[in-house]
């Protein structure tokens, strides 16, 4: 069931819906408000009328996040398949004499 949520952004309150998890969509949605109150807070005398440029750095910080999470997820991934294997070979080894 979709419920809506409302964020606050530049003053301004921005609804959207919530098609299954609202905790979830509600937590998404106050990261970007950290992010963009993070960026403003960054470049205070940038202009208020600028939200567009706030917006895109808050949206790049964001998704370098993800990029390197999702790297990081793929090393470890990586890590845990070589180790898998090298436990499987050792165990082969020891079970066989």
């Amino acid at each position: 069931m979709e419920q809506l949520v409302t964020i606050e952004l530049f003053g301004q309150p921005y609804t959207f819906k919530a098609e299954s998890n609202v905790a979830h969509a509600k937590e998404v949605a106050d990261y970007l408000v950290k992010e963009v109150a993070r960026i403003e807070k960054q470049h205070p005398n940038q202009s208020s009328g600028n939200k567009l440029t706030t917006l895109l750095l808050a949206a790049l910080n964001i998704a370098n996040e993800n990029v390197e999470l999702k790297k990081s997820h793929s090393d470890l991934l990586s890590n845990i398949s070589k180790k898998s294997a090298n436990l499987i070979h050792a165990l082969g080894v020891a079970v066989t004499g």
